[in-house]
């Protein structure tokens, strides 16, 4: 008997450290994925023909950056990091939890949910990072200001002549980038890494993700109507639903499956009632506070913005990169989190620990058990 409790123990320590394993995991592939696009960033790019009379490629060249690299990365990705920490460290698990919890599982959700907010935040700006830097040297296409970086060979245009017809109209042809006499490789480089913006893609990534979680943590939604359900309260979305109390002697609304629209003794409504008024089901946040949530995505927009009059990328450029940016935190956001509207501001919980790497075919679910998808398999029948 003493033995079988040993090897329980001893299959449970496994199990945790494969879990552990599972997330650690996530964040080598994250720190690979962000290697490979620097490597895809500094490679020579495709340079694209193009044509000396584009008025599109004609501007000058601007010698100063509204917002330069530096300033991107401290707003787009610095900041987001310590407002996640602070937000998880002030403000999680919530005023829902509890009484009596013990420290040591607050401080545990506390940091789970910064250890989740962290790695959904690094999924969304790494993943804008490879998918536009690899993007970037594939495309070569001119930036609007690549004359002024090319300085071309005027004198010779036509012995490099690549495209159009050679004795048609200048409008027609094509010259290649060896046309160029700037020798300085980096700033000719650059010249050819217009499409998409990465501006535009990493501070969409990093500031519309940073909205996102804003938005979560501190219920900052559109009202909504939810589905009335028998039988279910808020409680599982409490911070520890295991270790709610319900009062036996309190008023009905504290009751499982209770139907009631108010509780006397406190005024508080039911979310999930269904009897109660339809327009006390839910109630506008303050003003304040969307004003506090959508603050990084104006952030994200002037980043972008500027890149346009700075002569350092055309329209659709900037609009493609923000779009990357937009997917990428929207997609990452959700991939770790719950709904804004329905989740309460929590992250989806850990892994179970025996699908920490893998779940298998058939399985629902990465949360639950494999003992309980046999069960659902064998409740549905075998064909």
């Amino acid at each position: 008997m003493q033995a079988s409790k040993v090897d329980r123990v001893k299959s449970s320590k496994t199990r945790r450290v494969f879990l552990v394993a599972s997330y650690i995991s996530d964040w080598v592939i994250l720190v690979v994925a962000a290697a490979v696009g620097y490597v895809l960033g500094n490679i020579t790019p495709n340079r694209r023909p193009f044509n000396l009379d584009d008025r599109e490629i004609s501007f000058p060249l601007s010698p100063k950056e509204t917002v330069t690299t530096t300033v991107l990365v401290l707003v787009s990705v610095v900041a987001p990091v310590a407002v996640v920490f602070l937000v998880c460290l002030i403000f999680v698990p919530g005023p829902t939890t509890p009484k009596g919890i013990p420290r040591a599982l607050r401080w545990r959700r506390k940091l789970w949910e910064l250890h989740i907010g962290w790695l959904s935040l690094a999924l969304s700006v790494v993943g804008a990072w490879f998918i536009t830097s690899s993007m970037k040297n594939l495309f070569g296409k001119p930036r609007p200001d690549l004359l002024a970086r090319c300085q071309p060979d005027l004198s010779r245009a036509a012995s490099y002549l690549v495209g159009g017809f050679r004795d048609g109209f200048q409008d027609g042809q094509l010259v290649s980038a060896a046309i160029c006499r700037n020798t300085d490789k980096a700033t000719l480089d650059e010249g050819f890494r217009s499409f998409p913006s990465g501006h535009s893609s990493i501070s969409a990534a990093g500031l519309i993700y940073l909205s996102l979680f804003v938005a979560s943590k501190f219920a900052i939604a559109i009202p909504f109507l939810a589905p009335a359900r028998d039988h279910e309260t808020d409680l599982q979305l409490s911070a520890f639903p295991s270790r709610s109390f319900v009062d036996p002697a309190a008023s009905s609304l504290t009751q499982l499956g209770s139907r009631a629209i108010e509780d006397p003794a406190t005024g508080c409504t039911s979310h999930h009632t269904t009897v109660s008024a339809v327009r006390r089901r839910a109630a506008a946040p303050p003003l304040y506070l969307l004003v506090i949530a959508i603050i990084p995505f104006f952030a994200a927009i002037f980043i972008a913005s500027t890149r346009w009059y700075d002569f350092r990328h055309h329209g659709f450029d900037i609009l493609f990169g923000f779009g990357i940016g937009t997917v990428t935190a929207f997609f990452s956001f959700r991939y770790y989190h719950l709904p804004i509207r329905q989740g309460a501001g929590w992250a989806w919980g850990p892994r179970n620990e025996e699908k920490a790497f893998w779940a298998g075919l058939g399985s629902q679910s990465y949360a639950t058990c494999k003992r309980l998808d046999t069960w659902a398999g064998e409740g549905r029948g075998v064909v």
